[in-house]
């Protein structure tokens, strides 16, 4: 378990006896390096730490994926704008989250789906392109199989 306020000193001193124990990714850059790292420190509201590389380099993916990387693009693409392999990256995913990319964006999508049925009175077509999902079909699918109910019935409960 990592002790954010001793990171935060170790990264700041640039302590070398921390090198290797934790890495720090930075929210704003979007890069991770080691608390030894010579470059200016960033700001500590921009800062995040991990165990590992490994840990670092899941976040950042996780990150992009929140952001819709996998909507439009692959997860080879994906990979690539990380600058690691595809295998290496379903590694990552299934070490730390126990779900492959593609599970955890399709999780993503199905819960920012749920959140604008609740939230906007949009048709439910506009609802999955807005949540990222290619196609009606596909998200009347995923939806169904991960709340049990068609997204109208999801609807028309929330307006009753």
């Amino acid at each position: 378990m990592l002790d954010a306020t001793e990171c935060e000193r170790a990264r700041v001193a640039r302590d070398r006896r921390y090198d290797g124990r934790f890495f720090i990714g930075v929210r704003t850059t979007r890069i991770y390096c080691r608390p030894v790292c010579p470059v200016r420190p960033a700001k500590a509201g921009n800062v995040g730490f991990y165990p590992s590389a490994a840990a670092a380099e899941a976040a950042r993916a996780l990150r992009l994926i929140d952001r819709g990387a996998l909507d439009d693009g692959s997860v080879e693409q994906l990979a690539a704008r990380l600058g690691i392999g595809t295998r290496h990256l379903n590694r990552l995913f299934q070490r730390h989250l126990h779900a492959s990319p593609i599970q955890v964006a399709q999780t993503a999508r199905v819960q920012r789906a749920k959140r604008l049925l609740d939230e906007t009175d949009w048709p439910i077509t506009t609802v999955a392109l807005q949540a990222g999902f290619g196609s009606l079909r596909r998200f009347n699918a995923v939806f169904a199989a991960v709340y049990r109910r068609p997204p109208s019935e999801i609807r028309r409960a929330r307006r009753s």
